[in-house]
């Protein structure tokens, strides 16, 4: 009984992952009406950072065991953090939050197709097709002409997708140092990284508002941002990462969308219109077909 709890672990933390994750796109409308996006990162990125710091002090596993290892967790902070979450918060203030959420699906696509170009996935017949309709999908979603999507959405929907390839390459490439150095360090050290970047972006775009009007349920928000939508769900995914295959942590990305619909539609007034319905439909179908485990025929 122990085993198999043990086993599923990974499981579990992954859809809670999800649904921290999945709160982000309707609490993030809330606050980007009154902060800038950039300041958002910068918030999100600093705090996560900080709180990170002081854990790992406290516990005493602040250095990395290989000195290599710095450089490697630099490069993976632009594509998981910085690049990921400049161009999601930003494509986020362009676009719907329904949109935000269900493109986030097109991760595990960019995460297996990364894994079969470095050689850790092969790229079956099954998950060609699941590619394939999976990008339909996403075609249907950012089509300029299509009378749900005003051009500024569609601008938003590109950075959103180009955010979810730069998390795809972060997903795919860092299982082997996160499982060298431990979850929570590599972490620590993916945030510091990122925060050298995100934090004076962030202060220097703060600087266009007057901060004395922000409200306080505001900050609170930018808090829950931070620490449930961030810092939570990246810890818990790089202890997954470190557990599961890559394709494995991509493909529960899939429960986003669920979780993003119910909070648009509850808090935000929107409507899941007939095309958006028919795109999500795709992308599911295509994640699903490309995630399949390969069980070898029987001789």
């Amino acid at each position: 009984m122990i085993d198999r709890a043990k086993s599923n672990a990974p499981y579990l933390a992954l859809i809670i992952v999800q649904i921290c994750f999945g709160s982000l796109p309707v609490i993030g409308k809330i606050v980007l009406k009154v902060i800038p996006a950039i300041s958002l990162v910068g918030f999100r990125v600093g705090i996560t950072a900080l709180v990170l710091v002081v854990f790992q002090l406290v516990r005493g596993r602040f250095w990395l065991i290989e000195k290599g290892d710095y450089w490697r967790l630099a490069v993976l902070s632009l594509f998981g953090v910085t690049f990921n979450q400049l161009l999601f918060i930003t494509g986020l203030s362009l676009t719907k939050a329904s949109n935000a959420s269900l493109l986030a699906v097109t991760i595990p696509i960019f995460a297996l197709a990364v894994g079969s170009v470095s050689g850790a996935e092969k790229l079956r017949r099954i998950k060609v097709i699941g590619i394939a309709l999976a990008a339909i999908g996403v075609v249907i979603i950012i089509n300029p002409q299509n009378a749900s999507f005003s051009p500024e959405n569609t601008f938003g929907d590109v950075l959103i997708i180009l955010n979810s390839l730069s998390f795809g390459i972060y997903v795919a490439t860092s299982k082997a140092v996160i499982t060298r150095n431990g979850a929570f360090r590599s972490m620590m050290w993916v945030f510091l990284f990122a925060a050298i970047i995100c934090v004076p972006l962030g202060v220097w775009s703060l600087s266009s508002i007057d901060t004395a009007n922000v409200d306080a349920f505001v900050w609170l928000l930018v808090l829950h941002i931070a620490i449930v939508a961030t810092a939570a769900p990246y810890l818990l995914n790089a202890w997954a990462i470190a557990r599961v295959n890559p394709s494995t942590v991509a493909v529960f990305i899939y429960l986003q969308p669920l979780i993003g619909f119910l909070l648009a539609v509850a808090f935000l007034g929107e409507r899941i219109e007939a095309t958006f319905l028919i795109a999500a439909i795709l992308i599911f179908a295509g994640v699903f077909l490309a995630s399949r485990k390969y069980i070898p025929p029987a001789t």
